[in-house]
């Protein structure tokens, strides 16, 4: 797994910042008065911290924005930032600055002079979220990151506040590290073995093999991985951090790859299918996390981990297959095999566990990316108060999340001849008709929500907390789902 980047926290000591190496990076708000630190830094440095305040590239700056001073006099540091940022900011904003800082900075060392910021824990979050760099195939591993230390008026109070949202961070790098991996190392007996690597915090990994699943009647997940070498698997991590609460259920889609089987896709774009593991790897990270702040809340994660081949044994276009539920599926396109994999996984998830409530996720559609580009991931659910939970926490988080539409008049697109239902419903619609197929495997009474993250899974650009590649959409809303509403 990716490190974390190393933070220590001390009290403020202005008398070492002249020999602080690396880089130094000092608070000032909006209005340019300046604290103790920067005070301190602006007699070392001659001035330069009150020249920059007072420049118009000071003041055409947004909140949160980073100035850099390069090579300052009076001091041994190579870099000096100034961050721009109110004493009353939002976590939001001093989250995103964090961010900034650690995208200017790179791998150097950095010490933070953060005074009595009220906000300074987010600031280091960001700083730790975007310092993620995937490096675990390249031949040059360059330097490690650099340590940050953060001088703050009440260190143990921020480090404090920070440890939550570090346990928070290592779900988040886990599951860029799982959505960034190759297919060839992420086997879907790989994944299973990193999953189970999660005991050792306290979660209850139990592995299904196909032999189990066979048992279990779950044809509609076994035929999505009949024409791959790879053997498929359903793993079941159980967090017991409640009472004798029934638990929330998260349930993710582990294409470890898709070629789209016998409805074979393009050949330009294929190479990126290995992040069709996307959903199941949220699941993973929202496991970890919440089992590294040992949550008291009662969660159940289940992920179907399958490879989608083309093979002489691989399901055909035309194929009926029968549910765990017992429903008749028609497949018409091999490549919508992420709604059969979660078709039988949420009806296992009700009949063993009885969950209070239960989302889904999958990188399941590139209709969502036409309809919301890679800005938000698509919100599904039967239930207004999941949802609209589910909506505030990821605002809460800032990561990108819109309700979509549902209704029994897209449910005739589904219709088959021969059997129940058809697996698509045609390109109108197409990430509404995946919902409300997964839809017929939710129970009436089971709050739901499914969340299409094919667009914000992985994105080729930078966004504000990741580099290009994984972002681990999704760990921070769900966490702060699970402590808002579930716990305690």
């Amino acid at each position: 797994m990716t490190d974390l980047i190393d933070v220590s926290f001390q009290e403020t000591n202005l008398d070492q910042i002249a020999d602080a190496t690396g880089s130094l990076a000092v608070l000032v708000p909006e209005t340019g008065k300046l604290g103790a630190s920067a005070r301190r830094l602006n007699r070392l440095t001659k001035g330069s911290i009150a020249r920059a305040v007072e420049s118009q590239m000071f003041e055409k700056a947004k909140t949160g924005d980073v100035t850099s001073l390069a090579f300052p006099v009076g001091v041994a540091s190579e870099k000096l930032y100034l961050v721009k940022l109110p004493a009353r900011c939002s976590a939001t904003q001093a989250r995103k600055a964090g961010a900034d800082l650690a995208k200017v900075n790179g791998d150097k060392s950095l010490t933070l002079m953060a005074d009595g910021h009220r906000e300074t824990a987010s600031i280091v979050q960001g700083l730790t979220l975007r310092s993620y760099a995937f490096k675990d195939h390249k031949s040059d591993q360059g330097d490690p990151s650099g340590a940050v230390l953060v001088m703050a008026t009440k260190p143990e109070e921020v480090e404090s506040n920070y440890a939550p949202m570090r346990a928070v961070a290592e779900g988040v790098m886990f599951t860029r590290d799982l959505t960034n991996e190759p297919a060839n190392v992420l086997t879907t007996s790989e994944f299973a073995d990193r999953l189970v690597e999660l005991s050792s915090l306290g979660v209850e990994v139990e592995v299904l093999e196909e032999a189990d699943l066979e048992a279990l009647g779950m044809r509609t997940l076994l035929a999505v991985g009949v024409g791959s070498e790879s053997p498929s698997k359903v793993v079941v991590m159980n967090w017991k951090g409640g009472s004798d609460e029934k638990p929330f259920a998260l349930v993710g889609k582990g294409v470890v790859f898709d070629t789209g089987g016998i409805s074979i896709k393009p050949a330009a774009g294929m190479e990126d299918m290995t992040m069709d593991m996307g959903g199941a790897g949220v699941v993973a990270g929202v496991m970890k996390a919440i089992a590294a702040r040992k949550a008291a809340a009662n969660v159940v994660g289940l992920v179907g981990l399958v490879e989608n081949m083309p093979d002489g044994k691989a399901q055909r276009p035309g194929d009926v297959v029968t549910s765990m539920k017992g429903d008749t599926v028609e497949v018409i396109n091999t490549d919508a095999e992420g709604r059969l994999v979660l078709a039988d996984l949420l009806w296992y998830a009700q009949e063993r566990f009885e969950p209070v409530g239960m989302i889904n996720l999958a990188t399941l559609t590139g209709a969502i990316i036409i309809g919301l580009g890679h800005e938000n991931a698509g919100v599904f659910s039967n239930n207004d108060d999941l949802a609209d939970a589910f909506l505030k926490a990821a605002a809460t988080e800032d990561e990108g999340a819109w309700r979509m539409p549902m209704g029994p008049g897209y449910d005739k697109l589904l219709k088959s001849r021969i059997a129940d239902m058809k697996n698509i419903g045609g390109r109108a619609g197409g990430s509404i008709t995946a919902a409300q197929f997964l839809k017929r495997f939710v129970k009436d009474d089971v709050a739901w929500c499914h969340l299409d993250i094919a667009g914000v899974a992985s994105i080729a650009a930078e966004t504000s907390y990741a580099p290009a590649g994984a972002t681990g959409w999704g760990v921070r809303a769900l966490d702060r789902l699970i402590a808002d509403k579930y716990e305690g």
